[in-house]
């Protein structure tokens, strides 16, 4: 960019920024979106099923059960979604070709690359 000249002035006289293309590629969200889906998904419906499955047991008399036993249970399936919500993202191979089926060995080069994106001064404070 042209010293002491903003983006918008730039774009006005022609000079358009260079702006790179980080996106994640399509096979790797979709492979995101899949483990996102099924990790943050079942533990959902899980924490979900618990209030109808301890309204059923206690409406009919079957099981008196009290009503911290249903928010633990409930809160801890919902508390396992959003463990499983980073999973998805973190455990998913970021190249072309996939990874294992769990994904395990991705985590850790998934969270360096995180941090290195992090640290890294793309556009300087303004």
């Amino acid at each position: 960019m042209a010293e002491g000249f903003t983006e918008r002035q730039q774009e006005a006289l022609g000079d358009k920024p260079k702006i790179q293309n980080k996106a994640i590629p399509q096979a790797v969200a979709n492979r995101m979106a899949r483990r996102v889906a099924i990790a943050t998904g079942i533990p959902t419906m899980m924490g979900m099923a618990v209030f109808v499955v301890s309204y059923f047991l206690i409406s009919r008399n079957i099981l008196n059960i009290p009503p911290w036993v249903t928010l633990l249970s409930s809160g801890g399936c919902f508390l396992l979604g959003l463990v499983g919500l980073s999973y998805g993202i973190f455990s998913s191979s970021w190249l072309e070709k996939p990874g294992s089926f769990l994904g395990f060995e991705q985590i850790q080069p998934n969270i360096k690359r995180l941090r290195s994106g992090a640290n890294s001064p793309e556009k300087p404070p303004r």
